[in-house]
């Protein structure tokens, strides 16, 4: 998905402890819709990547310097002020403790807690990516359903759709929050898929660095890559490993 002057681009990140727990920071009085709780970050600063804007708010905002951050997806909301444009990114290595430097409470939640608690509505679609593994190894589970192309392109549900994350009551009787997965052979696929309303993508053969890049670059939810490790992987934009047999 191509940047949009309109929209104020945040980069976001769900840090993650040893112990599994996400953090989450409240909103001071004196911002907007205080009161209520956000994952941590910031507005990328001209000239800045995504990445780098994540970097910097991190050690601003609570503290940390972080390492090899997981791309996760990116997502828009608006709000009766304007549109935020959320990159979104999983934090399970960082150096330093948590802090609130700009005055704001911070709060550790379990799965449970972080699901009950009243998050920004443009941070609610990410609880939902959260539950996707970093490596693919299940066409389905109570969480999400990954099918073919062929078998996604015929189901009357595949429709374009914004926010697709967030959706309730998906295809094969899922509950609230069940995401659908595509196979795609290759990046035409992956694209047809994203544009009628898939949830995730998992590429079925390797690509070149830079093919996977730019697919990431123009998609918006996440993509697991195949044939590269992890780290390779989140460096071109994926956010894990496509494992599912053939």
């Amino acid at each position: 998905m191509g940047s949009d002057r309109a929209a104020v681009q945040v980069a976001v990140a769900v840090v993650i402890d040893r112990r599994g727990r996400v953090l989450i920071a409240d909103r001071p009085a004196d911002k907007h819709l205080a009161g209520a709780w956000e994952f941590p970050g910031g507005k990328i600063e001209p000239g800045e990547t995504p990445r780098e804007g994540l970097a910097r708010e991190l050690e601003e905002e609570i503290g940390i310097a972080i390492e090899h951050p997981r791309p996760l997806m990116r997502l828009r909301h608006a709000y009766p002020a304007g549109e935020v444009l959320l990159d979104v990114w999983v934090v399970r290595r960082y150096r330093g403790e948590p802090r609130g430097l700009d005055g704001q409470n911070l709060r550790w939640c379990d799965r449970e807690a972080l699901t009950n608690a009243p998050l920004l509505p443009a941070d609610r679609p990410i609880l939902a990516a959260l539950r996707l593994p970093e490596r693919l190894h299940r066409r389905a589970t109570r969480w999400y359903t990954v099918n073919t192309f062929e078998v996604f392109s015929s189901c009357r549900f595949a429709i374009p759709q914004a926010g697709s994350a967030a959706r309730a009551g998906v295809a094969h009787g899922a509950g609230p929050g069940h995401l659908r997965g595509v196979l795609c052979e290759g990046v035409r696929e992956a694209e047809s898929a994203a544009g009628a309303g898939a949830d995730f993508l998992a590429v079925k053969t390797a690509l070149a660095p830079a093919e996977l890049a730019a697919l990431c670059e123009r998609v918006s939810i996440p993509v697991f890559a195949r044939g590269v490790s992890p780290r390779r992987a989140w460096a071109q934009g994926a956010c894990g490993i496509n494992a599912i047999a053939g």
